[in-house]
């Protein structure tokens, strides 16, 4: 699963246009997208464009999207993909991790990655061999969540799916990484990114627990 940006990436560009279900996929599609790889001109042309009130004033989620539209608009492109590769490429140990097992056992592929990939495999769900990146890139994992939003095996694609793997695979670390992002100095648009991130996340978070 590789993150595509596509035309409707930013689901809050057009609020009021996506039922519920879709607009999350949408958001861990962009998000999955922006931590991938550095934002193509595409994406971030389309989030400069974005609506940032949300259709309900107050909405958890505008206050961080307006801020992330916003950086988007201050920054360029070329300082935006610099941003991404300092931060996140290089040769050797990286600024900050986007793996999870690096927040979860201190190591890169270490027990958690072979417990994602056992549970990657009973969804049915391979990884492309043709990509770099190990299971537990924090883009791999949205991409796997909006797949079990948006897909259309209701065996798979379902709340149950999306509750396990995300209480599993995300929710113990995803704000650990977002802390890292916040604190770096050479972070000036994943800062923001982060903080969508961390809100978003709350939001799926708290969804989810009612479903307890």
């Amino acid at each position: 699963m590789k993150p595509e940006s596509t035309n409707s990436d930013a689901a809050l560009v057009q609020p009021g246009s996506f039922d519920e279900e879709t607009a999350r996929a949408e958001v861990y599609g962009l998000l999955a997208a922006l931590y991938y790889a550095p934002p193509t001109a595409d994406l971030t042309a389309s989030m400069r464009i974005a609506v940032t009130e949300a259709p309900a004033a107050g909405g958890f989620l505008e206050a961080p999207w307006q801020t992330l539209v916003a950086i988007t608009r201050e920054m360029d492109d070329a300082a935006i993909q610099a941003e991404h590769n300092a931060l996140f490429g290089g040769v050797g140990k990286p600024e900050v991790y986007l793996f999870g097992s690096h927040y979860l056992s201190g190591f890169l592929n270490e027990k958690p990655l072979a417990q994602l990939r056992s549970d990657l495999a009973a969804l049915g769900l391979t990884r492309d061999e043709t990509l770099p990146e190990t299971e537990d890139h924090i883009a791999y994992l949205f991409e796997v969540m909006r797949y079990l939003i948006a897909g259309d095996d209701v065996a798979v694609a379902n709340l149950t799916q999306q509750k396990a793997f995300f209480s599993t695979h995300l929710q113990p670390w995803v704000n650990a990484l977002c802390d890292a992002l916040n604190a770096h100095p050479k972070a000036r648009f994943y800062k923001r990114v982060a903080e969508f991130t961390q809100a978003f996340m709350s939001v799926e978070s708290q969804g989810f627990d009612m479903l307890a």
